[in-house]
């Protein structure tokens, strides 16, 4: 796929994709004959969980580290491991604040009647 079709699969930018490509958070892109970037599923599929991380708060900083110990491959999944459940138990933390946040708000919604 080209890049304005990872672009709208994905809901980044074609710029957003060419700067990740450059920081190293996604390997280089293959080019077509005619010298465009081509991705496959598996780069979709790698970029989707990059949105989920980000989403999850997680910093440029780390998501490189992950990126790297992936590209480096067999050996440190164990790393991966321990960087995502480091990663899991932060994100549950938030989820329970805003969850007493949410119960908050709902309060004091509730306190101005109908």
């Amino acid at each position: 796929m080209k890049i304005s079709d990872l672009a709208e699969r994905t809901g980044l930018t074609a710029h957003t994709i060419r700067y990740y490509e450059r920081i190293g958070l996604m390997p280089a892109a293959q080019r077509d004959r005619s010298g465009h970037r081509a991705y496959d599923e598996r780069t979709l599929v790698w970029v989707e969980f990059l949105g989920h991380l980000k989403t999850t708060g997680m910093p440029i900083r780390d998501m490189l580290d992950y990126a790297r110990l992936r590209a480096a491959g067999a050996g440190t999944e164990g790393q991966r491991k321990a960087m995502l459940a480091r990663h899991r138990d932060a994100v549950a933390l938030r989820v329970v604040a805003l969850t007493e946040c949410l119960d908050v708000l709902d309060a004091k919604i509730a306190g101005y009647g109908d």
